[in-house]
């Protein structure tokens, strides 16, 4: 189930772009915790303070980018290589992006589309920050 849980990195770049969603998952020193697993009921850990990044699912993670940022990311194939792409909707500007489809597997091709969603937001709060400030 883990494999479900983006990795810490994105985890990382999603709270500097305000993400708080709750999360069946978090990263605790680095490493993916789920409310299956003991840390959650272990009474000794739950009271102690420590850093705690939320670790989101790639569907909650693509779904918070469609609810706040209106973008939609989702992974396609290419039938003619059978090779995997992604493709970026922009809803509010009314465009799509087309990015590589060189990719073996779907699980690389969704998380570089993740990562693209968070650059892209990221340089749009960048803007959004510079224009206000004049």
């Amino acid at each position: 189930m883990n494999k479900d849980f983006i990795p810490y990195e994105q985890a990382l770049e999603l709270k500097e772009i305000e993400f708080n969603e709750t999360c069946l998952g978090w990263f605790k020193n680095n490493e993916l915790t789920t409310s299956f697993n003991d840390l959650y009921t272990n009474p000794k850990e739950r009271g102690k303070r420590f850093e705690i990044i939320n670790a989101p699912t790639f569907s909650q993670a693509f779904r918070w980018f469609r609810e706040k940022y209106n973008i939609d990311g989702f992974v396609r194939i290419e039938p003619l290589n059978e090779k995997y792409g992604f493709v970026i909707y922009n809803r509010g500007k009314n465009n799509f992006k087309e990015f590589s489809t060189d990719y073996t597997k779907t699980e690389e091709a969704e998380l570089t589309c993740l990562k693209k969603l968070i650059e892209l937001v990221k340089k749009e709060l960048i803007i959004t920050i510079d224009n206000s400030n004049n």
